[in-house]
């Protein structure tokens, strides 16, 4: 949730904050594109009630259909790039429990997909692993240095995004690609930090 140019709204942030939007929102990212059918068999919801929360999600421009790939009725999903403003929203009494919710999720989510690549890693053909990172780097920058590291990154995390989400999982020599990029100061939360 890294691209401030799709930056979600108070209303945006509430239609997120669903259990079953966030896990539909999670298979596009992770999975690529689906119908609300092929996503109702694997959360186990009916397709009645996959294309309202497909719907919902696309209303604040979360994912998008795929017009030339759908036949007739039948519509594909993707998901898009987005980012939020997760300490604004959670200092709001209407939307902190929004916010709070979400961002719990996410932590949950990475752990658990931390989790899965450990026990993946193990069978993963080396060349995948090696061509992948797991790193941790305490840096001490001044607020304008995370910003333009926060940018930066964001940049080049939204250009290979943009080349490579309409691949699907029959494209030959690829595999899914989790990312996570988190930078944060620490130690800050207990004075007075400047704005």
């Amino acid at each position: 949730m890294h691209d401030k140019t799709n930056e979600l709204d108070a209303s945006a942030l509430k239609g997120l904050a669903h259990p079953v939007r966030l896990r539909l929102l999670e298979l596009l990212e992770h999975h690529g594109p689906a119908t609300a059918t092929q996503l109702a068999t694997q959360i186990g919801e009916n397709t009645g009630s996959t294309s309202y929360h497909l719907r919902r999600l696309a209303r604040h421009g979360l994912i998008e259909d795929i017009p030339e790939r759908g036949k007739g009725k039948e519509r594909w999903w993707r998901s898009r790039s987005f980012g939020f403003d997760g300490d604004r929203f959670r200092r709001d009494p209407e939307t902190a429990d929004a916010a709070e919710f979400l961002l719990s999720e996410m932590v949950r989510q990475r752990g658990a997909e931390l989790a899965r690549w450990l026990e993946e890693s193990r069978t993963t053909p080396r060349p995948w692993v090696e061509a992948g990172v797991q790193s941790h780097t305490a840096l001490r920058l001044t607020r304008e240095e995370l910003a333009d590291l926060t940018r930066e990154v964001s940049q080049v995390l939204n250009a290979h995004h943009e080349r490579a989400r309409d691949r699907d999982e029959k494209t030959p020599d690829t595999a899914r690609v989790i990312v996570h990029f988190d930078a944060f100061p620490v130690g800050l939360g207990e004075q007075d930090a400047p704005e």
